[in-house]
């Protein structure tokens, strides 16, 4: 069924939809994204959401809608859109093409507003100086700036005047044009009247005369000043983005069929090809190491300062740096789907949502310029009848006062500026966060549930005994585990496997039963591995309680292995506590969060490792699902509570939580499931988190505090006079660059975990 738009646009309904991203030019303000959401989420079947900061329209639109339509409601609006290519964001800095343009202007118009403010209020306090021509100079001095200089804003003016829209430019470009205009009809007129007799700069900021034109130059210079600042800070703000996006590899050597290397640009490879890497050299995706061997840098990934070495059969992660060796690597995924592919579109889409208060922002701002320019007429229509035509000049200069001072960019950059800083900040830290309702969901958290395996521990187990029952052989016991737990991605499961003598390791019917074990046939035997209440239904055999016992002396965990339904063996798995473990539950006891282990594993190995980090309280021998209902009673006592964990199991937990905090690369459905992704394996991170969290809110809060009463209090001042028309400009700029500044505190605190959470406590 097609639809037809008020702007004539023919869309097709259809039930599939997509999510698409375009980068939007044109936008100056919070009002104009409000503008563009509202003309998007008007047409039938789009749903938009538009961020001021980032210039993103994010459109949920039916699969018939082509890109080209939504582009063309877009330049309806006044603006430009063009389709967002993978990492075209992070590689491109519109920002800082746009604080070079304003720089260029800036610079300009303050060299010729020091004369003008001087020789302006000079000669008009004494008229025996005027020289013939003096006219033309100061007209002259003003008409770059009021013209070239401030061009952005009656730029973006004549096009609101076109679409019957307003924003913020629309006031600076009417109080600029008013105070020339009225300058020029003084100054050919010859009604100038008596100035200030301190003639210099300061006069003309705090007591001009109904020559303007000094105020029409001043004005321009503090809000290209402002905006220069903006840009720049916006700039600096999104350099966490850039900086993951240069790790990637531009090119890569693929080996073709014949044994030859080629070059070929990184974003063309695919799947399954082969790919050199060499000393100095950046991996180009994630991939397999099928041929050499070298150590690796990983560090900018996952935190860890030693270099891993990698060999035939290690995964290695795109965007790291070999320091030696030359590996052939097969390529497991690539573009969006790597690593860092994911964690460039986590920050994306983080700086590009919105948060709740942000969306009320936007919808102030949306309305306010409108209702400033009716004040500002109604200023001008007071003035004239209380205190008649005598008083023109007041009236005019009050009413540029209102437009000058009451432009909404504060408002609209008070919430997505802080949030874009937080999400930057946190990516330099690997902290990467889904979206502005987890930041929201953060700061609440008075709880903190840890899985065990994994997330507290190096989920890197080592097997360090194996027992058979009487009858059995204790070699094969470890072959046929091994077989089936060849086809499992558990840490223990590869455990088994290294320790285990190297057989035959096909599987049939191999079955991952989540959060008890595996199984599977091996060759016509059926073979389970796992907990000993999956196993042991009918007790544990005599011939193995002394291996349990020894396991829970030590706090170790144990498997149990099954062949045919027969209990014929056990083996004992080791896993190191991470150092991070004990640092991280201690600053969430500083700052008064309960902390809770929560796990699959017997008691004793559960109990060992919380009492070694200080955890009080644990939950062990649970199942995933019974891990979710455990975190669904914390959160029925009136707690809020977040989970951390990283495997399968983990998954259910996770989702149940009121935050989801994944640990490291993780299983697919953990990092699904959860709302904030800490991609390196320092426990630190999930402190780090909470605090950044906080801080974020606490930033957002004064800045909306300070833009509201900003207005406030600065509207009726202008109106009756009280302010000049200059200071309103400085008054104006200097709200945004509070805004800004206030926004970068987040971006300043230090690189270590302790004096991170330290500054974010502050």
């Amino acid at each position: 069924m097609a639809i037809t738009t008020s702007d004539g646009i023919d869309i097709v309904a259809s039930s599939p939809q997509r999510r698409v991203q375009f980068d939007i030019s044109g936008m100056t303000c919070g009002a104009c994204a409000a503008r563009i959401e509202r003309k998007l989420n008007k047409t039938p079947d789009l749903a938009a959401s538009v961020n001021f900061v980032t210039r993103v329209a994010t459109v949920t639109a039916p699969d018939a809608v082509e890109d080209a339509v939504i582009c063309d409601i877009v330049a309806k609006a006044g603006y430009t859109a063009v389709v967002r290519e993978q990492g075209a964001a992070a590689s491109r800095d519109q920002d800082q093409v746009e604080a070079q343009m304003m720089f260029r202007r800036l610079v300009v118009s303050l060299l010729l507003f020091l004369p003008l403010a001087d020789l302006s209020v000079v000669l008009a306090a004494v008229p025996s100086l005027r020289f013939p021509g003096w006219q033309v100079v100061v007209i002259g001095l003003a008409g770059p700036v009021v013209t070239w200089c401030a061009w952005p804003f009656h730029r973006v003016a004549l096009r609101n005047l076109r679409t019957r829209s307003a924003t913020m430019e629309s006031l600076v470009s009417l109080g600029v044009i008013c105070a020339t205009v009225w300058s020029i009809v003084t100054i050919v007129s010859g009604q100038a009247e008596s100035a200030p007799t301190q003639p210099g700069v300061w006069a003309a900021i705090t007591a001009s005369d109904s020559i303007y034109l000094e105020i029409a130059a001043g004005v321009t210079v503090f809000v290209l000043a402002g905006k220069y600042f903006e840009a720049r800070a916006r700039s600096r703000a999104g350099s966490a983005l850039r900086s993951l996006a240069a790790l990637t590899s531009k090119d890569a050597t693929v080996i073709l069929a014949d044994g030859s290397e080629m070059p070929l640009p990184s974003d063309e490879l695919s799947t399954g090809q082969k790919f050199v890497v060499r000393p100095g050299e950046r991996i180009a995706t994630d991939g397999e190491v099928v041929e050499g061997r070298a150590s690796v840098d990983v560090s900018i990934m996952t935190g860890e300062s030693k270099p891993h070495v990698v060999a035939p059969g290690s995964a290695v992660i795109g965007g790291t740096l070999s320091l030696d060796g030359r590996v052939v690597v097969r390529a497991a995924a690539v573009g969006a789907g790597t690593q860092l592919g994911a964690m460039l579109q986590l920050v994306d889409a983080a700086q590009s949502r919105k948060a709740q208060a942000q969306r009320l922002a936007d919808r102030i701002a949306s309305i306010f310029v409108p209702v400033v320019i009716g004040l500002a007429g109604t200023t001008l229509a007071l003035w004239l009848i209380i205190a008649g035509t005598g008083e023109i000049d007041q009236a005019i200069g009050a009413a540029l006062s209102v437009l000058i001072i009451a432009c909404p960019c504060a408002l609209g950059l008070a919430t997505p500026m802080a949030l874009m800083v937080a999400s930057g900040r946190g990516a330099q830290l690997g902290i990467f966060v889904k979206g502005p309702t987890a930041l929201e969901r953060s700061r609440s958290i008075d709880t903190v549930m840890f899985d065990k395996t994994g997330t507290l521990t190096e989920g890197r187990p080592e097997v360090v005994d194996i027992a058979a029952v009487s009858g059995c052989n204790r070699d094969e016991v470890a072959a046929l585990a091994a077989a089936v737990e060849a086809a499992s991605e558990h840490p223990v499961g590869a455990a088994i496997v290294a320790a285990a003598p190297v057989g035959d390791r096909r599987v049939t019917d191999f079955v991952a039963h989540v959060g008890y074990g595996v199984s599977g046939k091996v060759g016509d035997r059926h073979v389970q591995v796992g907990r000993a209440s999956w196993i042991c239904t009918h007790g544990i055999p005599t011939d193995l309680q002394h291996l349990v016992l020894a396991a829970q002396q030590s706090g170790h965990s144990i498997v149990f292995v099954s062949v045919d339904d027969v209990i014929c063996g056990a083996i004992t798995i080791a896993d190191e506590i991470k150092a991070s473990a004990a640092p991280a539950v201690a600053e969430l006891s500083r700052s008064r969060i309960r902390t809770v282990l929560i796990s699959g594993d017997n008691v004793h190995a559960a109990r060992r490792v919380a009492d070694a980090v200080g955890i009080d309280e644990v939950i062990a021998e649970v199942s995933p699902q019974q891990k979710a209902v455990a975190v669904q009673q914390q959160r029925s006592q009136g707690r809020s509570v977040a989970m951390v964990g990283d495997g399968v199991n983990d998954a259910p937990a996770l989702a149940a939580a009121d935050l989801g905090v994944a640990i490291g690369r993780g299983a697919d459905a953990a990092l699904d499931a959860a709302d904030i992704i800490a991609v390196r394996q320092d426990l630190r991170s999930v402190p780090a988190a909470l605090t950044l969290a906080v801080a974020t809110h606490r930033t957002i809060r004064v800045n909306l505090w300070w833009a509201f009463c900003y207005n406030i209090a600065a509207l009726p001042l202008a109106a009756v006079g009280l302010l000049n028309p200059l200071i309103a400009g400085g008054a104006m700029a200097a709200s945004s660059l509070f805004v800004v500044a206030n926004s970068m505190r987040l971006r300043s605190s230090s690189d270590t975990w302790d004096e991170l959470v330290a500054t974010a406590r502050v």
